[in-house]
């Protein structure tokens, strides 16, 4: 007998509740998407209900997803957590596959690279991030493991971000460190 594949989609209660959720937050926070409509962003969802489960995953892990821009040349909206901390269903966690296998005592549950992809979303580039930070101050507490590049990964390291003194530091940390408030922001394209 064969695996069967888990289909990523929402009931219809679980749809109609979700989607009530992201509008109420689209219309309050309308400073990080001037000039995008809710009802263009609503029937692109209805066409793309792997994404729509991708956003709850966001918003069950407390992240908060809200639409930050539209893309025209790919004619896709951008989401993004916009939670005031770190999502907590998302910290204490390590960078990636490899840094949990590396972890001999004291491993963490999952890894932020594993669980964006099980959601079906990225991690914030260092860029996203800091263009997350234009609409608000984020991550005054917590910080948020970003993409590292190859180079820096290669050594060990990982990169994340946090906003502090009214500016966004990045920092490095050992893959394979985690912290109770240390999480990570992701980004989906719709």
């Amino acid at each position: 007998m064969g695996a069967t594949m888990t289909k990523k989609e929402l009931l219809l209660e679980q749809s109609e509740e979700l989607l009530k959720v992201l509008k109420d937050r689209f219309e309050k926070n309308m400073n990080r998407h001037k000039g995008l409509e809710w009802g263009k962003i609503q029937a692109k969802l209805a066409e793309n209900t792997e994404k729509l489960w991708s956003l709850n995953e966001m918003e069950k892990t407390e992240g908060e997803p809200d639409v930050v821009g539209f893309d025209e040349e790919r004619n896709e909206y951008i989401f993004i957590d916009c939670s005031q901390e770190s999502p907590k269903g998302r910290r204490s966690v390590c960078y990636d596959q490899e840094a949990l296998e590396s972890r001999k005592k004291h491993k963490p549950e999952n890894s932020a690279i594993n669980m964006a992809t099980s959601m079906g979303i990225e991690l914030l580039t260092e860029d996203q991030y800091r263009e997350l930070q234009k609409l608000g101050k984020f991550d005054m507490k917590t910080s948020s493991w970003v993409q590292t590049p190859a180079d820096i990964r290669k050594l060990g390291g990982a990169l994340f971000c946090d906003f502090r003194y009214g500016n966004v530091f990045v920092y490095h940390n050992g893959a394979d460190s985690y912290y109770a408030a240390r999480g990570f922001r992701g980004s989906l394209r719709v």
